[in-house]
């Protein structure tokens, strides 16, 4: 953990990733920025559909070409939803060896081309979005949540390893609460830019559900979340060490939402950063 970036915070939670192993892996990031940090190898993908409590959900499933069997990873898109960009980096991460689920959050209230074309400018369809977001309670996550990563579990592909589970924006929360329904099953959780969807005084907050988890954590948070909200890290950090959970809490020096290619802060350094420390957490994790 880069410690100096997270002042007066008291005990911070456990990492087992050195100061010189995360100088490394940023120093790697910067090296891979044009051709991608980690090997990528060939990947076959096709579009599926999950039937769950409450309806059918479209996802698109990602792994590797050939026989081998692999870890399998649940992805949470941000508040955007499935879209190409998403497919993109699910693509990506199954060519380091993954199967990577990338599921339509949003599929109670419409499939995911839909959902991804609603213009936030247009009152009518911001509308819609918003009540697609209230949808996602933490029951209804946590539903979803444990169906997803069963259904990984029973493809072919996937090998009895630990899953990974990440989110963007609204799917670190997700993330997190995923953790928490399956704690048998989740080994690692990455969170991009989650905000303050990640730490409140609810007594449902997702950093609240820390200690009832077995995984290993990735907090990346955005600066400007950071500064709107300075408390979030402290709450994360006294969270997992409360739980004692290995986990990294760092405030990267971008924006919210620099993780996603399309965005307009999108910050190709940062985010290989965060995707190179990623790759190293679900290496250990996911055995």
């Amino acid at each position: 953990m880069c410690d100096e970036k997270l002042p007066n915070l008291g005990h911070l939670p456990y990492t087992d990733i050195s100061r010189r192993k995360f100088a490394a892996l940023g120093a790697a990031a910067a090296a891979g920025i044009a051709g991608g940090a980690q090997a990528q190898g060939a990947v076959t993908s096709r579009d599926v559909t999950i039937r769950t409590a409450d309806g059918a959900c479209d996802a698109v499933l990602f792994h590797p070409t050939g026989g081998a069997r692999r870890p399998g990873v649940l992805f949470w898109p941000d508040a955007g939803g499935l879209r190409q960009v998403k497919r993109d980096m699910g693509r990506r991460l199954a060519g380091q060896g993954y199967v990577v689920l990338v599921v339509n959050p949003y599929y109670r209230t419409g499939k995911a081309p839909e959902m991804a074309a609603l213009d936030n400018q247009v009152p009518a369809q911001q509308a819609r979005r918003t009540a697609a977001r209230a949808a996602l309670t933490p029951e209804a996550v946590t539903r979803d949540a444990k169906t997803f990563v069963s259904w990984l579990d029973a493809l072919p592909q996937t090998s009895g390893a630990k899953v990974g589970v990440q989110g963007y924006c609204m799917g670190g929360a997700m993330s997190v609460r995923t953790a928490a329904a399956v704690p048998g099953r989740i080994g690692a959780v990455g969170s991009f830019h989650g905000g303050n969807g990640l730490v409140s005084a609810d007594a449902a907050s997702p950093h609240l559900l820390i200690e009832k988890t077995n995984a290993r954590y990735l907090f990346a948070t955005a600066r400007n979340d950071d500064v709107t909200d300075p408390t979030i890290k402290g709450g994360l950090s006294a969270a997992l060490y409360k739980a004692g959970r290995p986990g990294i809490v760092d405030v990267y020096q971008a924006n919210h939402g620099w993780c996603v290619p399309e965005s307009a802060v999108y910050n190709q350094g940062e985010a290989e950063r965060a995707w190179a420390t990623l790759s190293d957490v679900y290496a250990r994790s996911l055995v």
